[in-house]
């Protein structure tokens, strides 16, 4: 089943939350800190979340995203596409639902790895820079992401959750911003959703050998840690095509893949883009 056809099979469950516009809004996902939701109207001119821009589909859909200490109070404004009347806009406000957020402690990190040299710092900056390129520039247009996303790996232990922060040879670190899936090195990892390769390889120094892929509309699946990479940039993946294959290159102290996803280079917790297809988070608002 396509996203788009889920506004056919909406439950039309309205859920609490203010709305200053007449008509309700469909949505798919969860309305919750590190979340992701698909909002869905038509005749849009703009949207806007908390005042900064979003992108919007020809058909009207667009994407919310929410990263790990998002205000739990937030605001929606969209600019309906009649200009003869000064595009009236209408204003939606909701309030998402607080994480509680886990802390990993992590031993046996190389100490390199967790206090950068003046050398390793050039390189942190490289892989800054690089990711930060491929998250924010020349971003596709074409909304592949409303065919849905599926896991990366087939089989796999989650080793490190989203949001959680990581104290890593007793020092504190930022939180983790994906999700760690432990698993044998070799293991074969599928594109999570159609999209282009905007970043592939790298050998960085948190990330080792990494992908990232475009699926459209700023909405981006990152895949870190690889032994191998099958792609190349500018090339167009199916979902389910192998990118490469599960290594420990980076910041890693065993084979894992870090999965990642990020909209409008705001990260959220890769698993809501599992829920975009699911009933029973197509709500109205």
């Amino acid at each position: 089943m396509t996203y788009k056809a889920i506004y056919l099979i909406l439950s039309g469950l309205i859920i609490s939350g203010t709305a200053q516009a007449a008509e309700e809004l469909a949505f798919c996902g969860q309305r919750v800190q590190g979340g992701l939701i698909a909002v869905q109207k038509d005749n849009i001119y703009k949207v806007y979340q908390n005042g900064k821009e979003v992108a919007v589909s020809e058909e009207g859909d667009f994407l919310l995203s929410f990263d790990r200490d998002a205000p739990l109070q937030q605001k929606i404004t969209i600019l309906n596409n009649i200009p003869e009347k000064d595009y009236p806009q209408d204003n939606y406000t909701f309030t998402l639902n607080p994480v509680q957020w886990d802390i990993q402690k992590i031993k046996g990190v190389a100490q390199n790895k967790v206090t950068p040299s003046k050398k390793d710092q050039d390189e942190i900056l490289r892989e800054n820079q690089s990711v930060r390129k491929a998250l924010t520039e020349n971003n596709s247009k074409t909304p592949y992401w409303k065919n849905g996303f599926i896991e990366p790996l087939k089989e796999y232990r989650i080793s490190g959750k989203f949001g959680g922060q990581r104290i890593i040879n007793e020092i504190p670190k930022s939180p983790h911003r994906g999700i760690d899936m432990a698993a044998p090195e070799g293991t074969e990892i599928r594109a999570a959703a159609d999209g282009v390769v905007k970043l592939s390889g790298g050998n960085f120094f948190y990330s080792g050998n990494m992908v990232i892929l475009d699926h459209g509309q700023s909405l981006h699946t990152i895949y870190a840690h690889l032994k191998d990479v099958n792609v190349k940039e500018g090339d167009e993946v199916k979902q389910g095509d192998v990118i490469g294959i599960v290594g420990k290159t980076g910041r890693a102290t065993g084979p894992h893949l870090h999965w990642g996803a990020s909209l409008n280079n705001t990260r959220f917790n890769p698993k809501h883009l599992l829920e975009l297809e699911k009933n029973e988070y197509c709500q109205k608002i």
